[in-house]
């Protein structure tokens, strides 16, 4: 298998993403800023991937396929941190391709495509509308360019869509339902709930992301995604219900956000496929 290196490896989804691949039977060097909690069997490297270190490639153990998770801010959508730190995501990939990597897996969201309504698939125009997806969506686009000098390069987007599960390290719903639960709230205040979205949860979505950077033939936008749109409010009852929590929720109490969907999913049919290929230990529980 493989040597590959995993970015923000102790972040939400990066963690879940290291197990799964440990899993698959892959060498995997964990890379982060802290020690929040990696699997115990990862080499971790504790290091700043945006040093521009000139022998940045040694330190991260020289993999073959890079897995970019790192984010700043991933749950500030309007955070400056995301512009402020493009360039250095940009500069990072560049290292690493000139360093010797040859296959760059890199973590997209749906917010890079903006307002949109139905199936997101890889030719779906994007019009960003928060800081988050503009900085996302521009080194997507950056990609292009490192791609033409990298022709030989493989290259995949990980678009990722509304994620859930191991809520105490999130900023989701679901994790504010948790702890308005804990305190003793009676009510929970949301907007209408009538919203659908692609749900999938960390662990799914880090097998996923697994099977896809085992394979090589499948490249480009990936959807990471279950394929199918539930209503907000079905799947927090649902969370409230699984929990056994007594909280009631308090529908209309915040308007919809201008810049969320009425009903968006992503097109599965790339994540199927690769799925469908890939040997069992890299599958197990999708």
């Amino acid at each position: 298998m493989s040597c590959i290196l995993v970015t923000g490896a102790c972040g939400y989804i990066g963690r879940h993403v290291v197990t799964a691949l440990l899993d698959a039977g892959h060498d995997v060097v964990a890379a982060d800023i802290q020690d929040k909690g990696c699997d115990p069997r990862v080499e971790l490297r504790l290091c700043d991937i945006f040093s521009g270190d000139a022998d940045l490639y040694q330190q991260l153990g020289c993999p073959e396929v890079v897995v970019h998770m790192a984010w700043i801010d991933g749950f500030v959508h309007n955070s400056f941190q995301h512009l402020a730190y493009l360039p250095k995501h940009y500069r990072f990939l560049e290292q690493m391709l000139f360093g010797g990597a040859k296959q760059i897996a890199i973590m997209g969201t749906m917010h890079e495509v903006g307002y949109y309504e139905g199936e997101i698939n890889e030719d779906t125009p994007t019009n960003p509308l928060s800081l988050y997806g503009v900085a996302k969506n521009a080194l997507r686009q950056s990609c292009k360019v490192l791609q033409e000098q990298y022709p030989e390069a493989i290259f995949q987007w990980l678009r990722a869509y509304y994620i859930c599960g191991d809520d105490a390290f999130n900023h989701s719903i679901f994790a504010k339902i948790t702890a308005a639960q804990q305190a003793g709230k009676k009510t929970f205040p949301m907007n209408s709930g009538r919203n659908r979205y692609d749900f999938i949860g960390v662990a799914e979505l880090a097998r996923q992301i697994a099977a896809v950077v085992s394979q090589q033939e499948v490249r480009g936008i990936i959807n990471c995604c279950t394929g199918e749109a539930v209503p907000l409010g079905k799947k927090v009852e649902e969370f409230i219900r699984d929990h056994g929590y007594s909280i009631q929720l308090e529908y209309g109490a915040f308007p919809d956000r201008a810049y969320d969907s009425p009903a968006v999913w992503g097109d599965p049919s790339k994540i199927r496929q690769i799925i469908a290929a890939a040997p069992e230990e890299v599958t197990n529980g999708c």
